[in-house]
């Protein structure tokens, strides 16, 4: 979504769709905070979620999108939209032409896209898949590194060169050998204002490394991590 945004331009474009179809700019909704998040469920989509409320309540006189099927990328979702939508008699728009859930041969065609989109998610899915399956059988598959753990360029795992980060994850390990908690390995790092690194893993700035403070949660995910076991936990503290 970051590299390709032609696409996101050409959604809010859709606004002046809605223009020229009739609705006043001011009646006119965009819903955009599920842009880069999947599709392939509800759950955690809350600008779909938001969108099936306005339909069943009443709300919506009609949902424009490129492809209102990718709206949701399963059937369950997308059947579940159009039958709210009929009974709220809310149009559906793409840029294909303008559908009436109420109406049979609108609602099939619609119910076709749905079923064509979710049968795309599934073979896109299973063409990434065999790829990395492939790339693991050839022993090139370089998954993503928790921090404190760099691949060299010929592909093997080492400790980050970054003393400041070894130093960081250290801690952590020698605090909780001390302790045996990991409660008070965050309370110490609170205690001594000691901050953690976070690598970005993808989006703009991937690669950087962001400090900050460290919670519970990340202390139990580190501690029971075992791509760092050889690493910290048997003596890395004895490294540069």
């Amino acid at each position: 979504m970051l590299e390709n945004t032609e696409s996101t331009k050409r959604q809010y474009a859709l606004q002046q769709r809605a223009v020229a179809l009739g609705w006043p700019i001011e009646r006119i909704h965009t819903i955009d905070n599920d842009l880069g998040r999947s599709g392939a469920s509800s759950r955690n989509r809350d600008g779909f979620q938001h969108l099936v409320s306005e339909v069943a309540m009443g709300h919506a006189g009609i949902v424009l999108g490129l492809e209102v099927s990718r709206l949701a990328r399963n059937n369950a979702d997308w059947h579940r939209l159009l039958e709210l939508a009929a009974m709220s008699q809310t149009l559906i728009c793409d840029e294909d032409g303008v559908y009436d859930p109420a109406h049979f041969n609108d609602r099939l065609l619609l119910g076709l896209k749905g079923t064509m989109s979710e049968a795309e998610l599934h073979i896109l899915k299973a063409r990434l898949q065999g790829g990395i399956r492939n790339k693991a059988s050839r022993g090139e598959l370089e998954l993503a590194l928790p921090v404190g753990l760099v691949y060299t360029p010929s592909g093997a795992v080492v400790l980050d060169p970054d003393a400041q980060i070894r130093s960081a994850l250290q801690f952590v390990f020698d605090t909780y050998r001390q302790s045996g908690s990991a409660c008070a390995v965050v309370r110490r790092f609170e205690r001594e204002g000691v901050r953690f690194p976070r690598r970005l893993q993808r989006g703009l700035g991937k690669g950087d490394v962001l400090w900050g403070s460290i919670d519970h949660r990340r202390v139990v995910e580190i501690l029971h991590n075992p791509r760092y076991a050889g690493a910290f936990v048997l003596g890395a503290s004895t490294g540069p």
